[in-house]
Protein backbone atom coordinates (compact mmCIF):
# COMPACT_ATOMS: atom_id res chain seq x y z
CA UNK A 1 0.00 0.00 0.00
CA UNK A 2 1.55 3.57 -0.84
CA UNK A 3 1.45 5.65 2.28
CA UNK A 4 -0.13 8.67 0.49
CA UNK A 5 -2.89 6.32 0.17
CA UNK A 6 -3.31 5.89 4.08
CA UNK A 7 -3.16 9.66 4.55
CA UNK A 8 -5.65 10.41 2.26
CA UNK A 9 -8.26 7.89 4.23
CA UNK A 10 -7.39 8.76 7.36
CA UNK A 11 -8.16 12.33 6.46
CA UNK A 12 -11.72 11.23 4.86
CA UNK A 13 -12.41 9.16 7.80
CA UNK A 14 -11.23 12.45 10.22
CA UNK A 15 -13.97 14.52 8.29
CA UNK A 16 -16.85 11.65 7.96
CA UNK A 17 -16.31 12.18 12.30
CA UNK A 18 -16.97 15.77 12.10
CA UNK A 19 -19.61 15.39 9.84
CA UNK A 20 -21.14 12.90 11.80
CA UNK A 21 -21.10 15.03 15.23
CA UNK A 22 -23.98 18.00 15.94
CA UNK A 23 -22.92 21.50 14.27
CA UNK A 24 -22.14 23.00 18.10
CA UNK A 25 -19.45 19.68 18.90
CA UNK A 26 -18.15 20.10 15.09
CA UNK A 27 -16.97 23.22 15.76
CA UNK A 28 -15.35 22.81 18.68
CA UNK A 29 -13.80 19.38 17.22
CA UNK A 30 -10.05 19.02 16.12
CA UNK A 31 -9.22 17.23 13.11
CA UNK A 32 -5.73 15.35 13.54
CA UNK A 33 -4.25 14.88 9.72
CA UNK A 34 -1.04 12.71 10.16
CA UNK A 35 1.43 14.17 8.12
CA UNK A 36 4.37 11.18 6.51
CA UNK A 37 7.68 11.41 5.00
CA UNK A 38 9.30 9.51 3.16
CA UNK A 39 13.55 7.75 4.38
CA UNK A 40 15.30 6.44 1.80
CA UNK A 41 17.80 3.32 2.76
CA UNK A 42 20.23 2.40 0.82
CA UNK A 43 22.09 -0.49 0.83
CA UNK A 44 25.49 -2.06 -1.06
CA UNK A 45 26.34 -5.22 -1.43
CA UNK A 46 29.87 -6.72 -3.06
CA UNK A 47 30.00 -9.33 -5.04
CA UNK A 48 32.51 -11.14 -7.43
CA UNK A 49 32.81 -10.33 -11.46
CA UNK A 50 35.45 -12.93 -12.08
CA UNK A 51 39.28 -13.62 -11.78
CA UNK A 52 41.74 -12.55 -14.11
CA UNK A 53 45.59 -14.49 -14.39
CA UNK A 54 48.04 -12.77 -16.20
CA UNK A 55 51.04 -14.83 -17.56
CA UNK A 56 54.21 -13.94 -19.49
CA UNK A 57 56.17 -15.47 -22.09
CA UNK A 58 60.15 -14.68 -23.05
CA UNK A 59 60.63 -15.70 -26.73
CA UNK A 60 64.06 -15.78 -28.06
CA UNK A 61 65.32 -15.29 -31.90
CA UNK A 62 68.16 -15.27 -34.03
CA UNK A 63 68.98 -12.56 -36.03
CA UNK A 64 72.18 -11.51 -38.46
CA UNK A 65 73.42 -7.72 -37.31
CA UNK A 66 76.58 -6.01 -39.01
CA UNK A 67 78.47 -3.85 -36.80
CA UNK A 68 81.07 -1.25 -38.01
CA UNK A 69 84.12 -1.67 -36.25
CA UNK A 70 86.75 1.05 -36.76
CA UNK A 71 90.77 -0.31 -36.41
CA UNK A 72 93.72 1.94 -36.99
CA UNK A 73 97.07 1.23 -38.86
CA UNK A 74 100.26 2.79 -38.41
CA UNK A 75 102.36 2.72 -41.39
CA UNK A 76 106.87 3.40 -39.91
CA UNK A 77 108.45 4.61 -43.04
CA UNK A 78 112.90 5.40 -42.77
CA UNK A 79 113.70 7.84 -44.19
CA UNK A 80 117.35 8.29 -44.51
CA UNK A 81 118.62 12.25 -44.60
CA UNK A 82 122.65 11.90 -43.15
CA UNK A 83 123.04 16.00 -42.82
CA UNK A 84 124.75 17.81 -40.10
CA UNK A 85 123.05 20.06 -38.08
CA UNK A 86 124.52 22.75 -35.67
CA UNK A 87 121.22 23.61 -33.47
CA UNK A 88 119.44 21.48 -30.86
CA UNK A 89 117.57 18.40 -32.70
CA UNK A 90 114.75 19.60 -34.68
CA UNK A 91 111.10 19.19 -33.47
CA UNK A 92 108.48 16.99 -33.84
CA UNK A 93 106.60 18.15 -37.01
CA UNK A 94 103.67 17.51 -39.20
CA UNK A 95 103.28 17.13 -42.84
CA UNK A 96 99.73 16.77 -43.49
CA UNK A 97 98.46 13.48 -41.67
CA UNK A 98 102.54 12.14 -41.55
CA UNK A 99 104.04 12.90 -38.18
CA UNK A 100 108.02 13.41 -38.66
CA UNK A 101 109.79 12.97 -35.79
CA UNK A 102 114.13 13.63 -36.20
CA UNK A 103 116.64 10.61 -35.31
CA UNK A 104 119.61 12.46 -34.44
CA UNK A 105 123.37 10.82 -33.27
CA UNK A 106 126.67 11.92 -32.46
CA UNK A 107 129.55 11.24 -34.46
CA UNK A 108 133.50 11.65 -33.93
CA UNK A 109 135.09 13.94 -36.16
CA UNK A 110 137.78 16.59 -35.53
CA UNK A 111 134.96 18.33 -33.89
CA UNK A 112 131.82 17.16 -32.89
CA UNK A 113 128.72 18.35 -34.35
CA UNK A 114 125.11 16.77 -34.54
CA UNK A 115 124.13 15.41 -37.54
CA UNK A 116 120.55 14.15 -38.61
CA UNK A 117 120.97 10.42 -39.58
CA UNK A 118 117.21 9.81 -40.21
CA UNK A 119 113.92 10.95 -39.84
CA UNK A 120 110.67 8.47 -38.75
CA UNK A 121 107.71 9.46 -40.71
CA UNK A 122 104.49 7.84 -39.24
CA UNK A 123 100.84 8.41 -41.39
CA UNK A 124 98.20 6.42 -39.21
CA UNK A 125 95.44 5.82 -41.40
CA UNK A 126 92.04 4.32 -40.14
CA UNK A 127 89.95 1.40 -41.47
CA UNK A 128 86.46 0.47 -41.22
CA UNK A 129 85.08 -2.99 -42.15
CA UNK A 130 82.05 -4.58 -41.79
CA UNK A 131 81.66 -7.49 -39.08
CA UNK A 132 78.51 -10.02 -39.33
CA UNK A 133 77.52 -11.40 -35.60
CA UNK A 134 74.96 -13.73 -34.35
CA UNK A 135 73.70 -12.12 -31.45
CA UNK A 136 70.15 -13.40 -29.13
CA UNK A 137 67.41 -11.03 -28.95
CA UNK A 138 64.25 -11.61 -26.37
CA UNK A 139 60.93 -11.06 -26.82
CA UNK A 140 58.48 -10.74 -23.53
CA UNK A 141 54.81 -11.35 -24.41
CA UNK A 142 52.03 -11.30 -22.03
CA UNK A 143 48.67 -13.24 -22.08
CA UNK A 144 45.83 -11.95 -19.70
CA UNK A 145 42.98 -14.75 -19.16
CA UNK A 146 40.12 -13.72 -17.45
CA UNK A 147 37.28 -15.61 -16.11
CA UNK A 148 34.16 -14.57 -15.51
CA UNK A 149 31.85 -15.42 -12.21
CA UNK A 150 28.17 -15.18 -12.24
CA UNK A 151 27.14 -11.82 -10.90
CA UNK A 152 24.59 -11.83 -8.21
CA UNK A 153 21.94 -9.30 -8.10
CA UNK A 154 21.67 -7.51 -4.88
CA UNK A 155 18.15 -7.08 -5.40
CA UNK A 156 17.14 -10.27 -5.66
CA UNK A 157 19.01 -11.55 -2.65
Amino acid sequence: MNPEDDSLRALDQAWQEIDSLPAEQAARQEAVIPVIEEQLHIEKKVSKAGTVRISKQVTEHEQTVTIPLLEEEIQVERVAVNQFVDSPPPALRYEGDTMIIPIIREVAVLEKRLMLVEELHIVKRQNQKQETRQVTLRKEEVAVERSNAKASDPDKE
